[in-house]
């Protein structure tokens, strides 16, 4: 692991960013290590730079103009007079030149070998390894032949379905599930090609796909001495793009035999490429049956569940098997205690394609943090920016139970309490997966997002107590903004047609919302006696709320930050936050988005023919030319963004006009990246 064995680290750096910096370096603090900080551009006022002892500056916001560019890490850690370095995930974790050099430099690695990294690299390797060691395999093609119609006809021997994937890859990059003879070509190119864009290296492998699997993975750990432990599995199967939405340990209805043969199979895996610190074996089970499928040679994203169930710092264990020692703990030492389980939010709105968003964390309210019971690893904070650059992940919430019906009972509720405002997140859309019933029963499998997707991805009508909370607060607004609308000219503004509003007399208005589905929402308010029976911290105002034909009488107050209102004779609390004309709308039942229509003139009317930038992204392919003739549906541009491709496919029948952007220019949401004219 590293070339100073029984030294200790005193002054380490950390080759990454965000929330997995600020993981490290508690663990590392907290046992008196001095901790050195990188930053970009974009990332200067970031957690992790103001939480470190010290940060040096690396250069420009995207990743490959700082963060991947070894010889500046490398620089740095000499500058700085660093003893070791730890990677984190993601970037350079898994890149053995980025090893090797810090090694030749006589700088501590805290990671595996470089020989252990090179050999669990490259997917197809890696089979052909754990084939020796008799490490069960699913049947496929990881052969070195990359000729396409060469792996075409692999692709048919397996039969399908057949899962096409980069051999360098992870994180889901570079992955095509192919069901018929058809799709075979195209899904071997894009998956060269997002292996090339990801990873440099566009080499192929191809496996028999298992329908309905699930994905369970075993946390191992080796001293440099050859000792090694299994730290017990998790249950990482609800997925969605290869990518992990739920983790949890241990295992759901897995057996004590089934986890020891898992956990003795990992073992060997490692033991055969002589690993050293944290690694993970992944394994697809069906049934009874489990198939390696890769090792990552790192430390991942899940294992806050791993040290919930077993009371463990797995940072801390990197470290001092980095420093020589031997693992704190032995096999018939370890003991699975209660149940974890860990979602991670991200900036993505799943009611569009699960699109990367990018914005202003306006507002968050955290839920209620306890020791050893809820957890929340990030690394932003109110008042921060989530940027294109970088993974859109926010945080990991991770919570623990004495059982699984606890644990399940204890994420629900600091689910409720999560609120972010200013930036789409997938909050809701974890809160429906926790709510199926398959999931309460631990029925879960890799396709369980699929299968559930009436349930999952359908966003439901907006419920009659948001849209009431969104008018009492438009209510309670109103003087203020309108003392701002009458200082403007601003004919736009949402609040400008409300002379008529005051509180303390009767006015009428028809208030009008958009929900996320585009659907349209008249709303007639009356103002019956506003400041009535009042103290002039928390006026009561009475309002008539018609809606959809049925007529409300509401009482209305402000309090502790809150919208407080009685309808139907029961009071209920909501938090409703404003940004760029969005109403963010939360209470213990959930929560809602309504947007205010504008003036006519200013409404979003996209032209016939032309298409606009789902998202702030990069240019990496254009497949269209001015002047040719396209078919709807044809993909004529593909974006990325925060490590996600996405294709621009044309709306109709037509002709292209004009390319707008080139390859490689970065894209602002809603910017015209092509115009068309309709055949």
């Amino acid at each position: 692991m590293n070339m100073s064995n029984n030294k200790k680290i005193t002054r380490l750096l950390i080759a990454n960013r965000g929330e997995i910096a600020v993981r490290i370096m508690q663990s590392a603090q907290k046992i008196g290590i001095h901790c050195i900080a990188l930053y970009s551009d974009a990332d200067q006022n970031a957690m992790h730079v103001k939480q470190a002892d010290e940060a040096w500056y690396i250069g420009a916001s995207p990743a490959k103009d700082s963060y991947l560019v070894v010889e500046t890490v490398l620089q740095v850690a000499k500058d700085a007079q660093a003893d070791a370095i730890h990677p984190g995930y993601g970037f350079l974790s898994e890149n053995a030149g980025f090893a090797q050099a810090i090694q030749d430099a006589g700088i501590i690695w805290v990671g595996p070998p470089v020989s252990a990294i090179e050999a669990m690299g490259s997917k197809s390797e890696s089979k052909a390894l754990m084939e020796k060691a008799k490490v069960p395999l699913v049947p496929g093609y990881h052969g070195d032949n990359q000729d396409e119609m060469f792996l075409a006809e692999q692709v048919k021997k397996i039969g399908f379905p057949v899962l096409i994937k980069a051999s360098a890859g992870g994180g889901g990059k570079g992955m095509r599930v192919v069901e018929s003879e058809d799709e075979i070509m195209a899904a071997i190119k894009a998956s060269k090609r997002e292996g090339l864009n990801s990873f440099g290296d566009d080499k192929l492998l191809a496996e028999k796909y298992i329908t309905r699997p699930r994905h369970i993975e075993i946390q191992v750990f080796m001293d440099q001495n050859g000792n090694g432990v299994y730290l017990f599995e998790r249950d990482c199967s609800i997925q969605r793009r290869h990518q992990k939405v739920v983790e949890e340990a241990p295992a759901p209805q897995f057996s004590e035999q089934e986890r020891q043969a898992m956990g003795e199979a990992a073992l060997q895996a490692a033991k055969a490429i002589n690993y050293e610190g944290a690694g993970t074996v992944e394994f697809l089970y069906d049934n009874g049956t489990f198939y390696f499928m890769e090792m990552n040679t790192r430390l991942q994203v899940e294992h806050p569940v791993t040290e919930m169930i077993t009371g463990q710092d797995l940072v801390v264990w990197q470290i001092k098997v980095a420093q020589g020692e031997s693992l704190p703990l032995t096999q018939d030492q370890l003991h699975i205690h209660g149940h974890a389980m860990e979602v991670r939010i991200y900036a993505e709105d799943p009611d569009n394609d699960f699109l990367p968003t990018t914005g202003t964390l306006d507002h968050l309210q955290l839920p209620k943090l306890i020791q050893g019971r809820v957890r929340l690893d990030t690394g932003v904070q109110q008042g921060d920016e989530v940027s294109p650059y970088y993974d859109p992940m926010i945080s990991k919430l991770i919570v623990w139970g004495e059982d699984r019906a606890q644990c399940l009972s204890t994420l629900k509720q600091a689910l409720q309490t999560y609120q972010i405002a200013g930036v789409t997140t997938n909050l809701s859309f974890l809160r429906r997966v926790v709510n199926v019933d398959a999931f309460a029963q631990g029925d879960v499998s890799t396709q369980f997002i699929e299968e559930f997707d009436q349930q999952l991805l359908k966003q439901s009508a907006i419920p009659l107590h948001h849209l009431v909370a969104a008018v009492c607060q438009h209510m309670f607004n109103l003087e203020s903004i309108g003392k701002k609308r009458r200082a403007s000219d601003d004919y736009t503004n949402p609040w400008h047609g409300l002379s008529s509003l005051r509180l303390n007399q009767a006015s009428k208005h028809t208030l009008r919302f958009n929900t996320k589905s585009d659907e349209t929402l008249d709303v007639d308010v009356t103002l019956c006696n506003g400041h009535n029976n009042q103290t002039q911290a928390s006026p009561l105002i009475e309002l008539q709320i018609a809606f959809n034909g049925d007529h409300h009488t509401v009482k209305t107050r402000k309090h502790d930050n809150q919208v407080q209102y009685e309808i139907n004779g029961q009071w209920r609390s909501a938090r409703v936050i404003e940004h760029n004309n969005i109403l963010w709308i939360y209470d213990n039942h959930g929560e809602s988005q309504l947007s205010y229509v504008q003036s006519d003139f200013n409404q979003h009317t996209e032209q016939a023919g032309s298409l606009t930038a789902p998202m702030n992204g990069t240019i990496i392919q254009i497949d269209s030319s001015p002047g040719q003739v396209v078919k709807a549906g044809d993909v004529l541009m593909i974006m990325e963004a925060m490590k996600m491709e996405h294709a621009i496919k044309a709306p109709m029948d037509g002709t292209i006009k004009e390319i707008c952007f080139n390859i490689g220019d970065l894209v602002n949401e809603s910017a015209m990246l092509i115009e068309m004219d309709e055949a």
